[in-house]
């Protein structure tokens, strides 16, 4: 007799440590842009794991990809090189227009590998320790020690206190609170080229030409984070190329691997060679299985011309979210790129995600207090986007 969902709910609560407030979903599977419980019943996904599962579910191209290489090398180390990760590695580099590429576990990782560049380059420099780091207010970059310090939200890192030294915050998109910041201890700006966690606020051209220009008046690094805007995301490969502003670092992950755990940080010009021999490590990023299926997606993007499907059906998105905005007051703005957008209320959302989750039979997620995250598969067709909207509409009114 098969389990319930209740005993795998239990059985889970019995196990995993607890720092998940976790729906009562019990998923089990995936096809397409659908997801289906233990109790087959099928649900629209707009969350993709969050921004992860950018082919949606059950690819047959990248399916048989994975189940190939799982078939000849799971995992070999980095002394060793392997092909999947010079191929991985090479095509990467291309898409994001970098010179040097470390693949690692996760988009966490990848931020703390940035930060390493951006301290080993001032040290290369004046041999000092005292360097500073400029980050976002309302910013999300991981939840590792050196990623949440320049995470600038108190609630993240109020518990794990004292966090790195040598973090200072300024306002998103407000020059002038970057400009105050700046001094010769700076050596690097970290910030996500469009906010997620923090509400989906883009950055304007202004803004981002304006931190370009800070940092190479002052030979710091401009670190940008395109863990969840990269990818196609937002219509273009990586959202940077939306304003012609290159970082010197980069941090990618999520649908990179399409739902195996890979990120990486990635750098050209004069931070690619900041790093030597023994200054990073990792025991399974960049190994042959994870990066078989890197590879494979960064051919599907490319082969499918999913950036410009993205930049089409973003277009749709947007009409549609519009709409729902104008119906319901409640509604107080929308924002973003692509498919990455939000819709911000006036109250928060907990209630109308939960109603959409358990009674729409629709997975949202939220992005702070007041704000609907729609970050979709990139697959999405626009068939789907108007089954979002009416049950999205009925999640609403239920919770009136």
């Amino acid at each position: 007799m098969a389990k319930s969902k209740e005993a795998w709910i239990s059985e889970g609560e019995a196990a995993f440590y607890k720092t998940y407030n976790r729906f009562p979903v019990v998923f089990e599977r995936g096809e397409g842009l659908h997801l289906y419980d233990t109790d087959g019943t099928e649900y629209l996904d707009f969350y993709a794991g969050i921004a992860v599962n950018a082919l949606g579910y059950g690819d047959p191209e990248y399916t048989e990809c994975v189940k190939e290489q799982a078939e000849k090398l799971l995992h070999i180390s980095n002394y060793f090189y392997n092909t999947p990760s010079v191929e991985a590695g090479e095509k990467l580099t291309a898409a994001a227009q970098m010179d040097k590429v470390f693949f690692t576990n996760s988009g966490t990782e990848a931020v703390e590998g940035a930060i390493k560049i951006a301290r080993r380059y001032a040290y290369n420099k004046d041999g000092g320790h005292d360097h500073e780091i400029i980050a976002m207010k309302n910013s999300f970059h991981g939840r590792s020690i050196g990623a949440l310090s320049v995470t600038g939200n108190d609630h993240y890192q109020e518990p794990f206190k004292p966090l790195l030294s040598g973090i200072k915050f300024a306002q998103f998109n407000d020059l002038d609170s970057v400009k105050a910041l700046f001094n010769e201890k700076t050596c690097a700006v970290i910030m996500e080229t469009v906010q997620g966690e923090g509400g989906i606020y883009p950055a304007r051209k202004e803004f981002i030409e304006g931190v370009r220009a800070l940092c190479d008046e002052h030979d710091a690094l401009l670190i940008l984070d395109e863990i969840q805007c990269g990818m196609g995301r937002t219509g273009h490969m990586f959202a940077w190329q939306h304003y012609g502003v290159k970082p010197d670092v980069m941090t990618v992950a999520k649908a990179l691997g399409n739902g195996v755990p890979i990120g990486a940080f990635l750098a050209c010009g004069k931070a690619a060679s900041a790093m030597v021999p023994g200054d990073h490590g990792t025991t399974y990023g960049g190994n042959p299985f994870v990066c078989a299926a890197a590879s494979k997606v960064l051919d599907i993007f490319q082969s499918r011309d999913l950036t410009a499907h993205v930049t089409e059906i973003g277009e749709y998105l947007w009409e549609r979210l519009e709409e729902v905005k104008a119906e319901y007051p409640a509604v107080k703005a929308h924002r973003g790129m692509g498919l990455m957008q939000g819709l911000e209320f006036d109250q928060p959302v907990g209630p109308i995600v939960t109603n959409a989750l358990l009674e729409q039979k629709l997975v949202l997620i939220s992005a702070g207090a007041n704000i609907i995250r729609f970050i979709p598969p990139l697959v999405i067709e626009k068939s789907h986007v108007d089954e979002m909207i009416v049950r999205l509409k009925k999640a609403i009114e239920n919770t009136r």
